[in-house]
């Protein structure tokens, strides 16, 4: 019988594989600052189990780059991080980080199963999609248990089945502003809620950020994610609909240096790449027009955002290069 792993990666394969290497080295870092400085028990084994989660994932990663003679993405190493550093987070935003990274996670390793071609590779992510679902179950658990978990909104049952009958179901201007849809309240909280949890990552790197120019990139971006939480918060509050709370509070007032500014730069980039994903989902689920001109008029302006960031990183070396196709022109000679 054939053995199938002996088949070559796909470019989507090397993507994925790549993609989850390098986010688990940095989960690597954060967690095992964040085992340091917890205070309840039970936030401290899920912490426990989210970091052992990423170190198999290492480990299963580089089977299979070791089986390729692919090299190891450098990613980020104990050198990037001081897990001894005093406390930046609390134990509640840590639960809130955590669960919404394995949002994430559950996400980027569905879409890599079905781009899979290689048992194995399929077998990596189906584990990794195991692990950050029950990283879902835990932290909404014990968030719920402590009164933390904030839930989406609630709205009524339909009475009947009903069918949109007039043009205004896709107007937003004026006075022919139709009620929200369950999806589109669902897409303005979950991107509240993101940014939110975003502005208080970013506060902490801006306190322990060491360059100028990052400290000054941070400071950009905590503005950007405050404007966009206000304009979608009052979106759901002119519908009356409850917008989540805040987090600022999350943020202790260390400015002791705990991660590299390589590790916050890449932290924050892929942040935003998720942001400009969701942003053109919801863009997509909203047909209200206003709705949509508005997610619309934001993504050019993290895209700048994140190109800025891209620069910054390129300038100090600290971008590793993802896989690339070969260049035909370089390889004959053209260039």
């Amino acid at each position: 019988m054939e053995d199938k792993t002996k088949i070559r990666l796909t470019a989507a394969e090397m993507s994925s594989l790549w993609t989850q290497y390098m986010n688990d080295t940095v989960s690597i870092c954060v967690l095992s600052y964040f085992l340091n400085h917890t205070d309840d028990k039970r936030v401290n084994e899920i912490v426990e189990f989210a970091l052992n989660a990423s170190q198999k994932n290492i480990s299963l990663t580089q089977e299979i780059f070791k089986g390729e003679g692919f090299p190891y993405p450098i990613g980020f190493t104990d050198k990037d991080v001081n897990v001894h550093s005093p406390r930046l987070f609390s134990d509640t935003f840590e639960m809130m980080y955590i669960r919404h990274m394995s949002i994430l996670g559950m996400a980027a390793n569905a879409a890599a199963i079905g781009l899979g071609t290689r048992p194995d590779v399929i077998v990596l992510h189906k584990s990794v999609l195991k692990s950050a679902i029950q990283l879902q179950d835990m932290t909404r658990e014990l968030m719920l248990e402590q009164g933390t978990y904030i839930r989406p909104p609630f709205i009524s049952v339909p009475d009947k089945v009903d069918f949109v009958e007039k043009q205004k179901f896709l107007s937003g201007f004026k006075n022919r502003r139709r009620a929200l849809t369950s999806v589109e309240i669902t897409h303005l909280f979950m991107n509240i809620q993101t940014n939110q949890i975003g502005k208080a990552l970013i506060m902490g790197f801006i306190q322990v950020a060491q360059d100028k120019e990052v400290k000054g990139y941070l400071q950009r971006g905590k503005k950007i994610a405050q404007k966009h939480v206000d304009l979608f918060s009052d979106i759901l509050k002119n519908n009356d609909i409850p917008a989540p709370m805040f987090w600022d509070s999350a943020v202790t007032d260390t400015t002791t240096q705990i991660f590299s500014d390589k590790l916050i730069m890449f932290h924050v980039s892929a942040m935003i790449a998720a942001g400009i994903g969701n942003y053109g989902a919801a863009m997509a689920a909203s047909p209200r027009k206003d709705i949509g001109i508005q997610y619309a008029s934001l993504i050019p302006e993290i895209a700048l955002y994140a190109e800025d960031g891209a620069n910054i990183m390129i300038k100090n070396s600290w971008l590793e290069e993802p896989p690339m196709a070969d260049d035909r022109d370089v390889l004959s000679g053209q260039k």
